[in-house]
């Protein structure tokens, strides 16, 4: 059984004064309460911790053993109180964060040198995968935390809100020069680059306002990344709805171009997803407020 914080502080005033008397005034003990807690505590560890005679008191060689492994530990429970009352300042923690790789590349990877001295007491390391990855790498704890747009309803997961994400629908402008998109039947001539089997992104335009299931494409290309499938429509090889951010130097640019403007297609968010029984939670919402005050790149 372990010595109680009590019997270490009797154990620590006694072996410091080497004066039971003195000793049970310190803690604010009669000296038969502290002579018998100091019993107690010599009885539990099985060994004498002190010579005791009718004018002197000294510590065994296991007393002078123990006595800075007792303050040692007396200490810590002092940290324990000053930790909980929080007047020692954030703990160390260790995070690892997963990210798109488009997004991590671009936003994340040039905060990180901000983000440690903002919050130096937090190590944090990143994990780039897939939406449906990282829920699922959050949801085993393989990972702590997500950055995705992707939606969920798993009830383990929880998420704070970060920038809203916007969607563009576009094609490069070379192809739509050689072949139009401005009319539904001219889908047919064209390739729709998407992420995956429910066309994950071009459901921001088909479910908008305006938009509907009304384009039949020649035919549909997964391609998993989203910046995977810009590159594709830069290279004219075929038209795809992406986030705005990632295209907003390519329309300036003008290499590619909106298709179907009229139709808006619907809004997003990022969100920094983690379990609902995470104990790390203050730190994520502490995390996502300062990554709200840095701007999507």
């Amino acid at each position: 059984m372990l010595p109680s914080i009590d019997s270490l502080r009797c154990f620590v005033a006694a072996a410091r004064l080497l004066n039971f008397r003195a000793a049970a005034r310190v803690v604010a003990l009669s000296p038969a309460a502290l002579g018998q807690r100091i019993r107690e505590l010599e009885e539990g560890l099985g060994t004498p911790l002190f010579r005791r005679s009718t004018r002197s008191v000294s510590l065994t060689e296991a007393g002078l053993s123990f006595l800075p492994a007792a303050e040692r530990c007396l200490d810590a429970a002092r940290d324990c109180v000053r930790a909980a009352r929080g007047e020692i300042g954030a703990p160390p923690m260790e995070i690892t964060l997963g990210t798109r790789h488009e997004l991590g590349m671009s936003w994340l990877v040039p905060q990180l040198d901000a983000i440690a001295q903002a919050f130096p007491t937090l190590d944090l390391h990143l994990y780039f995968g897939a939406g449906g990855d990282l829920l699922r790498r959050v949801h085993s704890m393989e990972i702590d935390c997500a950055i995705t747009s992707s939606r969920f309803t798993d009830p383990k997961l929880d998420a704070v809100r970060l920038h809203r994400e916007e969607y563009v629908f576009v094609g490069a402008v070379r192809l739509l020069a050689e072949r139009p998109l401005s009319r539904e039947a001219h889908a047919e001539a064209h390739t729709l680059l998407d992420g995956g089997r429910e066309l994950p992104l071009f459901r921001y335009w088909r479910d908008a306002p305006g938009g509907g299931d009304r384009l039949r494409f020649k035919q549909i290309v997964r391609l998993g990344g989203i910046e995977a499938i810009r590159q594709r429509v830069l290279d004219g090889a075929g038209v795809a709805v992406l986030p705005a951010y990632l295209v907003r130097e390519d329309l300036a640019a003008r290499s590619v171009r909106r298709i179907f403007p009229s139709v808006k297609p619907l809004d997003d968010w990022f969100r920094l997803i983690f379990r609902n029984d995470d104990a790390k939670r203050p730190m994520y919402e502490k995390l996502s407020a300062w990554l709200l005050k840095t701007q999507l790149t």
